[in-house]
């Protein structure tokens, strides 16, 4: 299994919590779209990939504002440049507020499957004091035309940890849910330095609930949904049975994938595993497309050590964990024996779930995710 992503890095206006590389704009510069296909056609001619691809991921910055156009062109050349099966799930972001039913229905046709609406909150007053363009009404508004569109396989990001809010997040949980999406990622707020809404609260202009809150959500949340019929089967994501983001399933079992597009990253196995990073500057990244040079700002050769530590890192985020099978085809041995302090460490605080076939972190070490990851340093 092996995916590509494509960043798409503008947005009507950056969210208060926002640090993501992108920029403020109306639209998608044709001039990006251009840059986009030339790396694509560069990629593909340096032979440094995987033979085929099972899944596609467009995320942003705001991937719908994309015109139908544009869309069509990018994954045109995709698909004449890599394998990309036929039954690959092709999904892409949408922000309320920068679609329309005809620019839905023109990903649709375009290929295009799968949709992750970023929502955050059912309550207005919410949606405004992060910095969100849209509104509850135009999210369903939004999902409604998705599927009209023929979309049936849609997510829903809501986010818990704002200032002022209480029962409102079940409250967006259950609303969510009676909408029928397949798909839902409840993640908590993270404050991050240099965005506007970290600024806030560093001059007591907002204040965060406690942690203990922010946990009592969670649990609260993770409750709610299980019993809505939607399976936790990562930290922060729930599906329907048969709707896990694929995508994101391979980056949490650390395989291959490509990036294209400014402050893209890519992890391929040529001799050793690689990571690449592309240039976050704007301009860099054109001039140096222009050139006729992939846009790197640095590889990075994996030792074996670093490999074996990522697996750990992204498999424990699972609630099924790390298979011990595939970790030890990969390595040579299994993920006791790589890690004995911290399976003792773990087993002591009786944060881990194993099996012959899985080491798994159960609901308290999910919680505690970083702290058990420490074990493993």
């Amino acid at each position: 299994m092996a995916g590509i992503y494509l960043h798409i890095p503008f947005c009507v206006k950056k969210c208060a919590y926002c640090d993501f590389v992108s920029f403020p704009e109306g639209s998608v510069p044709q001039s990006y779209v251009d840059a986009l296909l030339t790396e694509l056609e560069l990629v593909a001619r340096s032979g440094s990939y995987p033979a085929a691809f099972n899944t596609v991921f467009f995320g942003g910055g705001t991937p719908s504002l994309l015109t139908g156009e544009q869309m069509q062109s990018i994954l045109a050349s995709l698909t004449a440049h890599f394998d990309i099966r036929e039954s690959a799930e092709i999904s892409m972001e949408c922000n309320p507020g920068t679609v329309t039913p005809e620019k839905l229905a023109a990903y649709r046709t375009a290929g295009i499957n799968r949709l992750s609406i970023g929502l955050q909150s059912t309550h207005d007053a919410l949606l405004k004091s992060i910095g969100r363009i849209h509104t509850y009404q135009q999210f369903r508004e939004t999902l409604q035309s998705a599927r009209e569109a023929g979309f049936t396989n849609i997510n829903a990001d809501l986010m818990h940890g704002l200032s002022n809010q209480t029962e409102q997040y079940l409250e967006s949980l259950n609303a969510v849910c009676d909408l029928g999406v397949q798909h839902i990622s409840a993640y908590s707020l993270i404050l991050e330095e240099h965005t506007p809404l970290f600024d806030c609260v560093e001059r007591g202009e907002i204040t965060p609930p406690d942690e203990d809150r922010v946990a009592d959500m969670q649990d609260a949340g993770i409750d709610l949904l299980e019993t809505r019929g939607y399976y936790r089967y990562e930290i922060s994501n729930f599906a329907q049975e048969g709707y896990e983001c694929r995508h994101n399933l391979n980056y949490w079992h650390n395989g291959e994938y490509l990036g294209f597009g400014v402050a893209a990253h890519a992890v391929v196995r040529e001799k050793k595993w690689t990571r690449y990073a592309n240039v976050s500057s704007l301009e860099e990244y054109y001039r140096l497309l222009t050139r006729g040079k992939r846009p790197l700002a640095e590889t990075i050769r994996l030792a074996p050590r670093d490999e074996m530590f990522e697996c750990i890192m992204l498999g424990l985020r699972l609630v099924r964990g790390v298979d011990r099978a595939a970790f030890a085809a990969r390595f040579g041995f299994d993920v006791a024996d790589a890690y004995p302090y911290a399976m003792e460490q773990l087993r002591k605080r009786a944060w881990i779930v194993e099996t012959e076939q899985s080491i798994a972190l159960n609901r308290k070490g999910l919680d505690l995710q970083n702290e058990s990851l420490g074990f493993f340093m």
